[in-house]
């Protein structure tokens, strides 16, 4: 069904299709007015942002983002002081000694998620603003471009500045912390870094990539087509590009491979979950890391680290960790099975809230990462030998293991399938059709 997506703005300009990611419903979406949002008139879900001046914006954050994440890189940001020995740490110290260690998961995940893909994102970032911004289209800028949105949610460079910040306080009562160079720049560059994403319109970047398709045949309700999960172009099916070796469709203007629903969302969700299951028990029982300290030693689970910072009358922070490492994880789980027996059950019970539930869950599932990122920290610091060491433990691959695998499940899920219940059972009362009539929308 064809609607006009609601407006948080009343002027309306010219019209284009687009296809709703959450609920997929097929809509019209004006032009927008400076600073004008649309949203899905079904589920409620942004469609765009008009940002101005997006362009060239985001190229001087994306620059000044690139000579942060050098600085960040390249000097100490801590340095850890205790009775006249001393150790400094870059942000690849961390990851060495935990591969070292043979702990080579850990120190892969911690790699790609606070080296890798943000300094992957801001250098696939410049390779395709530099060229938009000279006015260049070059055949190999969709694919590039499609990379940055796929990176996106691996980037944890804010998680691990939270990692830094409950490390220092756990090490502030047994040695002195001397903040370097690259902890500074490390912090411009998450707000940096932020801010480009923020200012960056991706409809700028796809509305000049050229399309072979058919401007006279527009696509209209009840028409096989298809939309780009990627660049959410619409189109007849005849018009998508055929993969010669695997026979798949994909999109004329990114060449993503093209899918009506997220192939075997529900089978590779269910495996992801349970498998996640598995992982959450001897996450939280086994100790995270082991911490040495003038011949003392201490083994930590997730809740006793919550409970260090307790004892020091720290509740803020420690009400964040907890809730980070001991409430989330376990609230994506139980909302993801929930999503996935209602799709079971074919449960029209509130679709809207059911997708705003996967929208919190897309946003909080990273922030888990912090206690990984708190074991890197410590492990690279306290590097003293008999004095004072860290070494993780079993319970951080575990846990490590838990955050990916639920971050993957809730990829996997097609928030989609809520909705097609409405459409293939006409007799089940209609979220969508009764908000257009309580809006005054055709």
């Amino acid at each position: 069904m064809l609607v006009f997506a609601s407006m948080r703005w009343h002027r309306m300009t010219q019209d284009t299709l687009t296809e709703c990611l959450e609920c997929g419903l097929l809509q019209r979406n004006p032009a927008l007015p400076p600073g004008g949002v649309s949203e899905c008139a079904r589920c409620g879900c942004v469609l765009h942002r008009d940002r101005s001046d997006s362009l060239n914006r985001t190229l001087a954050l994306t620059i000044a983002g690139f000579v942060l994440f050098i600085v960040a890189n390249a000097f100490p940001f801590l340095s850890f002081e205790m009775q006249g020995q001393s150790t400094q740490t870059t942000l690849l110290t961390g990851v060495t000694d935990l591969y070292l260690g043979g702990d080579w998961f850990i120190a892969a995940v911690v790699l790609f998620t606070s080296i890798l893909a943000p300094g992957l994102q801001l250098a696939l970032l410049l390779a395709v603003l530099i060229p938009l911004a000279l006015g260049h289209m070059p055949p190999w800028l969709p694919r590039l471009y499609r990379w940055v949105r796929t990176l996106a949610p691996w980037g944890m460079m804010d998680v691990f500045m939270l990692g830094i910040l409950v490390s220092v306080v756990k090490l502030s009562e047994m040695a002195t912390i001397v903040p370097g160079a690259s902890l500074f720049a490390f912090g411009a560059l998450i707000l940096v870094l932020a801010a480009a994403q923020a200012a960056l319109d991706p409809d700028l970047v796809w509305s000049r990539v050229p399309l072979n398709i058919d401007p006279s045949r527009p696509v209209r309700p009840g028409d096989d087509h298809l939309a780009c999960d990627v660049c959410e172009l619409v189109m007849h099916r005849s018009d998508a590009v055929r993969d010669r070796h695997l026979r798949r469709l994909r999109c004329p203007r990114c060449l993503d491979v093209l899918h009506r629903r997220k192939p075997q969302s529900i089978q590779r969700t269910w495996a992801l979950v349970g498998t996640a299951i598995a992982f959450y028990i001897p996450a939280n029982l086994l100790p995270i890391m082991t911490m040495t300290s003038l011949g003392y030693v201490q083994s930590d689970t997730i809740f006793s680290g919550v409970l260090f910072l307790l004892d020091y009358g720290l509740w803020p922070l420690a009400l964040v960790v907890f809730i980070a490492s001991v409430v989330v994880p376990l609230l994506k789980l139980l909302i993801l099975v929930f999503l996935l027996l209602s799709v079971h059950w074919r449960s029209p019970w509130r679709p809207r809230e059911r997708t705003r539930l996967y929208r919190v869950l897309e946003l909080i599932g990273r922030w888990s990462m912090v206690d990984i990122f708190v074991v890197t920290i410590l492990v690279a610091l306290v590097r003293l030998g008999h004095l004072a060491s860290v070494q993780a433990e079993p319970g951080a691959i575990f846990f490590c293991a838990v955050v990916v695998v639920t971050m993957l499940a809730s990829m996997s899920f097609d928030p989609r399938l809520i909705w097609d219940v409405l459409e293939r059972e006409p007799h089940v009362k209609n979220p969508e059709r009764s908000h257009r009539l309580a809006t005054g929308v055709p």
